[in-house]
C-alpha cells in the first residue's frame, strides 16, 4: 500500500534528508588513501547523532553499521570494516539513512578517490545524470515505469548496465514502502504517481553485467562479473508545485 504524506510530513522527512545530505557530504570531504571504511561509518554515525536522529541502518535486519560503504565491484550494501582501506584508484558508494522525528530519508553517492580511470569517471557521471533523468519524471499522472525507463534508457544509450536485483522504494515512516522502484521498465507501466508520494529513487549501474552475487557476509551485492558499479540515490517528494529534492544540499 502507497503511503501519501501530508505537507507536514514532507517537512519532516526533508529534515531527516538534510541530515543524510550532510552526513554523505562529509564524508566526502574525509575520503582519502589508507582511511578504513569502518572509520568512515563512525563519522556517519557521530554526524547523524549530534543532530539529534538516529541512524536508519543500524538494526535494520540485524544490520550492525549507519551506512553502507560499497567499492568497485561492490553494488550496495558493503560492510565498514576495520582493515578495509581506501586505496587510490578506487570509487567508493556511501549510502546513508537518517531517522528523526519519526521520519527516514535516504541518499546514497559514489566518490572517486584521486586519479581514477576513464571507465569508472564515465560510469560515475553516467549514473548520476540518470539519477537526475529519473527525477525529471516525477510528475502528477504519470507512470511509475516513466521513472525506471528513464533510468534505463539513459544509461544503456551510454553502453552500461542497469542493476536489476535491487530497486528504490517509497519511504516516510518506514525505510522502505511501496512502491518498488525498479531502474528498467516500460514507461507506460507501473502505479500513477500522485502528489504526496515520496520517494528513494536509486540508480545502480555497473560497467559489465547487470547480474550480481551476494558474498559470505549475506548483505553486500557485488558485480556477478566483477566490473565496477555505482549508486546514486536521493529522497524526492512530489508536491503541490512539483517534485522537491529532499536529501540534495
Amino acid at each position: 500500500m502507497i503511503i501519501l504524506k501530508r505537507p507536514e510530513e514532507i517537512e519532516k522527512i526533508a529534515v531527516s534528508g538534510r541530515i543524510v545530505g550532510l552526513a554523505i557530504q562529509l564524508a566526502g570531504e574525509r575520503l582519502r588513501p589508507g582511511v578504513t571504511t569502518r572509520e568512515i561509518d563512525i563519522w556517519i554515525e557521530e554526524f547523524i547523532r549530534s543532530q539529534e536522529a538516529t541512524p536508519s541502518f543500524k538494526g535494520y535486519r540485524g544490520y550492525p553499521y549507519a551506512s553502507c560503504i560499497s567499492l568497485n565491484e561492490e553494488v550496495v550494501h558493503g560492510m565498514p570494516a576495520k582493515n578495509r582501506r581506501i586505496k587510490e584508484g578506487d570509487i567508493v558508494s556511501i549510502d546513508v539513512g537518517a531517522f528523526k522525528d519519526g521520519y527516514h530519508a535516504d541518499a546514497a553517492r559514489t566518490f572517486a578517490i584521486g586519479e581514477v580511470s576513464f571507465e569508472a569517471k564515465k560510469l560515475m557521471e553516467i549514473t548520476f545524470q540518470a539519477l537526475d533523468k529519473a527525477i525529471e519524471q516525477v510528475t502528477p499522472k504519470k507512470p511509475l515505469g516513466a521513472v525506471s525507463h528513464a533510468i534505463q534508457a539513459w544509461v544503456e544509450r551510454h553502453g552500461f548496465s542497469v542493476i536489476r536485483d535491487y530497486v528504490g522504494h517509497g519511504i516516510g515512516k518506514n525505510l522502505h514502502e511501496d512502491p518498488q522502484i525498479p531502474n528498467f521498465g516500460e514507461p507506460s507501466n507501473g502505479t500513477i504517481l500522485r502528489e504526496g508520494m515520496v520517494l528513494a529513487i536509486e540508480p545502480m549501474v555497473s560497467v559489465g553485467d547487470w547480474r550480481t552475487d551476494l558474498l559470505r557476509n549475506g548483505w553486500t551485492a557485488v558485480t556477478m562479473d566483477r566490473s565496477l558499479s555505482a549508486h546514486f540515490e536521493d529522497t524526492v517528494a512530489l508536491c503541490s508545485n512539483g517534485v522537491r529534492n529532499l536529501t540534495r544540499l
